[in-house]
C-alpha cells in the first residue's frame, strides 16, 4: 500500500475526522491499515477481559502503553490522550478502537458512557486543533 494514499482512499472516506461511532461495518486490521496509510497513530485496547471500571482503565493503560504516571481515572485517561501529546509537537491524527467493552453490572451502563464520553471530549479536542481523531469500539 501507498503510504502516501489519502483519506479519501481508505475505508474511512465517508467517516468523519473526530468522532466515536460503533466499529460496525468496519474491521480492526482494515482500521490499523487506514491509519499506516494515512500516517495516523493506531491505538487498540481489547478490553474482553475486563469486568470493573479498574480493569478497563488497567486494560487501556496497558494497551496504549501510557505513561507510568497515569492516575488510572476517566479524567486521567483523557488527560493522557490530549494535552501531553498536544504539547509533545505535531499530531498526523489517531485511529483508537476499543474492542469488546464489558457489559455488565461491575460495568454498568454509565460506565460505558463516561468512557465514551472521555473519547467523545477527546475528539472534540483534537478537532479544535484540526487533528483527525476517530474513535471506534464494540461492546463484549
Amino acid at each position: 500500500m501507498d503510504p502516501k494514499l489519502s483519506p479519501e482512499t481508505t475505508p474511512l472516506r465517508n467517516v468523519r475526522t473526530n468522532i466515536v461511532q460503533s466499529i460496525r461495518a468496519f474491521r480492526v486490521p482494515d482500521l490499523q491499515a487506514a491509519a499506516t496509510q494515512m500516517g495516523h497513530h493506531f491505538l487498540y485496547a481489547n478490553l474482553g477481559g475486563a469486568q470493573t471500571k479498574q480493569d478497563v482503565l488497567d486494560m487501556i493503560a496497558q494497551q496504549f502503553t501510557l505513561p507510568a504516571h497515569f492516575g488510572k481515572n476517566f479524567d486521567a485517561l483523557y488527560d493522557c490522550i490530549t494535552d501531553p501529546l498536544h504539547k509533545s509537537g505535531p499530531q498526523p491524527g489517531f485511529i483508537v478502537v476499543l474492542e469488546q467493552i464489558p457489559t455488565n453490572a461491575k460495568f454498568d451502563k454509565e460506565s460505558r458512557e463516561q468512557l465514551l464520553d472521555i473519547f467523545r471530549d477527546a475528539a472534540d479536542y483534537w478537532g479544535d486543533r484540526k487533528i483527525p481523531f476517530r474513535c471506534f469500539y464494540s461492546f463484549l
